[in-house]
């Protein structure tokens, strides 16, 4: 199954479950708030109101979470290209809602930065309350699967050793376009990452070295983890930080996250105006 969180005319949200080009109310404002509610297993039988789904307005598919926990340096092939060693434990950062955008919608560069960079990720959505989880709970924790990229504000992370204010801009880090059940991923399923079309990194999603299972039972010895708390498990290799020259995604361009069983993300970088308003969560600016 899979489930999406559409923004409709009228200014509301509404959660779906996605059959094939058609979207059905669940009933819930937000894929967030069906898993607060325990309603999982209802989405798949739900009859609501139907809407299009060719060109919706797709919100992050969990507009607020209330925990955004982030994993860096777990991809193999990324460790050995930043010139670290694998990690004995997860190396963990947090985000807020306000950076999440639409699987559509612009990503804002801000004014400040110079070396934003891309890092295509497989996203962990909890579906149930888990602490100190054992590997069965972890599992049956877990409520699905999405699609986000971590941009990166290069310059504002390496000021310190701290890597927060670097991972943690408004309106910067897309996430959807939906949440699929685990059995909508396919063995041996890939996340491929592209600029204006070009392929910067493809890797297979397993090819972690905390997979959702650990992290969901590593994050939860240390509080308890919430239905539609999020945990984004890292980037493979392919960074534009770690190419020689350095690469770094400018205005106009486009960036695009694919992982096989789940979807795309499709958004246009734009610069940020300084001193705009700021949008109101997960409401980033669109053409």
């Amino acid at each position: 199954m899979k489930l999406a969180t559409l923004r409709l005319p009228e200014g509301r949200t509404v959660a779906v479950r996605v059959d094939g080009d058609t979207g059905v109310e669940t009933g819930h404002a937000d894929v967030g708030e069906l898993l607060r509610a325990g309603g999982l297993e209802a989405a798949a039988t739900a009859e609501g109101a139907r809407h299009d789904l060719a060109g919706a307005d797709l919100a992050p598919v969990v507009p607020r979470p209330g925990k955004i926990v982030c994993v860096g340096l777990n991809y193999r092939n990324h460790i050995l290209e930043m010139g670290r060693e694998l990690p004995e434990y997860p190396t963990l950062f947090t985000k807020f809602a306000e950076a999440l955008i639409g699987p559509r919608d612009e990503i804002q560069l801000p004014p400040e930065s110079d070396k934003i960079d891309w890092e295509g990720e497989l996203a962990v959505v909890l579906g149930r309350p888990v602490r100190r989880a054992s590997a069965e709970e972890a599992e049956a924790a877990i409520a699905g699967y999405a699609v986000l990229n971590d941009v990166t504000m290069r310059d504002y992370q390496y000021r310190t050793t701290q890597w927060f204010q670097g991972k943690a801009w408004e309106n910067s880090t897309p996430f959807g376009p939906v949440l699929a059940t685990p059995d909508e991923i396919p063995a041996g399923a890939e996340m491929v990452t592209r600029l204006d079309g070009e392929e910067l990194q493809r890797t297979p999603i397993d090819d972690l070295v905390f997979g959702p299972v650990d992290l969901v039972r590593y994050v939860s010895t240390i509080f308890t983890l919430q239905p539609g708390d999020v945990i984004a498990t890292g980037t493979p290799g392919g960074v534009g930080h770690a190419r020689k020259p350095a690469r770094y995604i400018s205005a106009g361009q486009t960036l695009t996250t694919t992982i096989d069983g789940i979807g795309e993300l499709v958004n246009v970088a734009v610069a940020e105006q300084a001193g705009a308003a700021a949008p109101s969560v997960g409401e980033a600016a669109r053409a």
